[in-house]
């Protein structure tokens, strides 16, 4: 469902460089590549909208239509946990030392070996042969729109005494992707990109999503409608606050501009747009909100 995952593409890299970043974040680079929710066997599930619980598996590396080279998590150990979307509960009930995994050369999630006793389920991905690795244990979120966050950090990088950090994550060195349970109420960021000549919109074209927090994580444009996925740059369960999209130049798209959900027009500044978007509180209905990016011919 989705393409093996190798090293980070010079054009993600330079997303980085341009997304959002926390005040409280320390000095020093971004965790490069990204990371996703699926089931077992490595599918994305439609919206990130989950039936259970246990249902939830923690996938590398960007969904279909990625280019061949897009970033995936860089070669070893990583710690992972469920907190709400604000990160101020941590939902998830085993121990930290539990919810380790490692990573290989070529991005893909190799084992829970790191873990011990006590790791987590796994299973397949069906196409490029890493694991999925369940979520659960993890309590159920106080959040009213039924939203949680996965987060994902290098494990030598975890650190408890950091300002701003999460549980012992720091945003600018995690990763992190929202889902919900039990909840159809779809909130989400979508991004698309044409170009003069070409007709439809263009997908496997990248963007840089920075939560609320400071953490990060990549985004391809894609067609896939079994998950309502029609050419956008999905990012989904999105909640309450600004988050900021970020668009660089890249291969397939240079840009000419960017339409953002406030209706105003962003010219690029040195092959860069950053978009800022707050999502409303108490989002009762579906609600998306849209990035039109404008490549130049």
């Amino acid at each position: 469902m989705r393409r093996s995952i190798a090293m980070l593409a010079t054009a993600v890299a330079c997303l980085f460089a341009f997304a959002g970043t926390a005040k409280a974040d320390p000095p020093g680079p971004r965790l490069s590549g990204a990371i996703f929710t699926s089931d077992v066997s490595g599918v994305p599930v439609n919206l990130n909208q989950y039936g259970a619980k246990d249902d939830v598996y923690l996938n590398g590396g960007p969904g279909i239509n990625a280019p061949d080279d897009a970033a995936g998590l860089p070669a070893g150990t990583y710690t992972f946990q469920v907190t709400d979307p604000s990160g101020k509960t941590l939902l998830s009930t085993d121990d930290i030392s539990c919810r380790q995994f490692t990573v290989d050369a070529s991005g893909v999630i190799q084992n829970v070996s790191a873990a011990g006793s006590c790791a987590h389920s796994t299973g397949t991905d069906g196409e490029d042969f890493g694991i999925t690795v369940q979520l659960f244990p993890y309590n159920d979120t106080p959040n009213p729109g039924g939203v949680y966050k996965v987060w994902v950090t290098p494990t030598d990088q975890l650190d408890c005494k950091a300002a701003g950090n999460k549980h012992c994550f720091v945003p600018r060195y995690s990763k992190t992707d929202n889902f919900k349970v039990k909840n159809n109420v779809p909130v989400e960021i979508d991004t698309t990109f044409s170009k003069p000549g070409i007709s439809g919109y263009i997908d496997g074209l990248g963007v840089i999503w920075t939560d609320t927090l400071g953490a990060s994580n990549a985004k391809y444009s894609e067609y896939n409608p079994s998950i309502l996925a029609f050419h956008e740059a999905h990012v989904e369960a999105t909640e309450p606050g600004t988050h900021k999209i970020a668009i660089t130049d890249q291969p397939g798209c240079t840009i000419a501009s960017v339409l953002g959900p406030d209706g105003k027009n962003y010219r690029p500044n040195k092959g860069a747009v950053t978009v800022s978007v707050t999502v409303s509180k108490d989002v009762v209905h579906e609600a998306t909100y849209f990035l039109r990016v404008t490549c130049a011919s």
